[in-house]
């Protein structure tokens, strides 16, 4: 496995992907692996064009125009799928879901949860700290449009498994939008979940759990945080609350937000 000039291990195809994600012995390891991916042609080029003719209200900003790792501590009881990065947030930032409209949102609520110690995320570095949730895509690089091909969903799906297993606390998985739900299917009956048949249809609010090798686990749909589905009403603050107050509840309980005060 090469690495790259940052330093960041090279994969090139989607057999290099499945191995190298399977490889990943812990997070760390797994978002090094992650970001100096490569095997999509495709979205590649175009990670790399949004990075070099960049936004003009961000052209004085180092893009990282590369894949985008997850979010949060190893002993998450939540994970949060969304989509994919986009072209100007975490594709600029290097960070899942920060310095666009649609981390405003998931940032927000999920310090209304208990989940984050702070309501935003705009930067690495910024002080933003994350309990008992991971924040994680299906998808790792910002695709045109927005819209990734199903083969490239599939060749990424080996990073987003390994993520999964290597939360061993994981209960709940909040997924956001019907790309998402889609991609999580197979990932998990590769995990040894046992899948219902039909497979149920995303909706908001929808509520499945499997069991599992590790236990039950509790998928929520969500729709995406997306400027379509926020600027029109489809989805409100309080929607995606109850959402993040359910996988709460089913994860066991509310955590203590980082960096609060202690009570009593």
């Amino acid at each position: 496995m090469n690495a790259d000039p940052a330093g960041f291990p090279v994969t090139r195809t989607p057999a290099g992907v499945a191995r190298s994600a399977r490889g990943a012995r812990d997070l760390a390891v797994l978002d090094a692996r992650i970001s100096g991916c490569r095997a999509c042609p495709r979205l590649v080029a175009w990670r790399e064009e949004v990075a070099l003719v960049k936004r003009a209200s961000f052209r004085d900003e180092d893009y990282w125009g590369r894949p985008v790792p997850g979010l949060g501590p190893a002993d998450a009881r939540v994970a949060v799928v969304g989509l994919a990065p986009a072209a100007h947030g975490g594709n600029r930032t290097g960070r899942v879901f920060t310095g666009d409209r649609s981390g405003d949102w998931i940032f927000a609520a999920l310090w209304r949860a208990g989940l984050a110690n702070q309501p935003t995320s705009t930067h690495v570095g910024d002080g933003l700290e994350l309990t008992d949730v991971r924040v994680a895509a299906a998808v790792r690089c910002a695709p045109p449009a927005n819209a990734p091909t199903p083969a490239e969903r599939d060749t990424c799906s080996p990073w987003l498994a390994r993520e999964l297993a290597l939360l061993p606390r994981l209960r709940v998985v909040v997924v956001l939008g019907g790309f998402g739900w889609t991609a999580l299917w197979p990932v998990l009956a590769g995990a040894g979940y046992r899948l219902p048949r039909p497979r149920p249809a995303f909706g908001h609010g929808v509520e499945v759990t499997l069991e599992g090798p590790g236990g039950p686990l509790t998928l929520l749909g969500s729709y995406h945080v997306s400027q379509q589905n926020t600027f029109t009403g489809r989805l409100t603050e309080p929607m995606l609350d109850a959402v993040l107050t359910r996988a709460v509840e089913l994860a066991g309980g509310r955590a203590d937000r980082p960096g609060a005060a202690a009570s009593g």
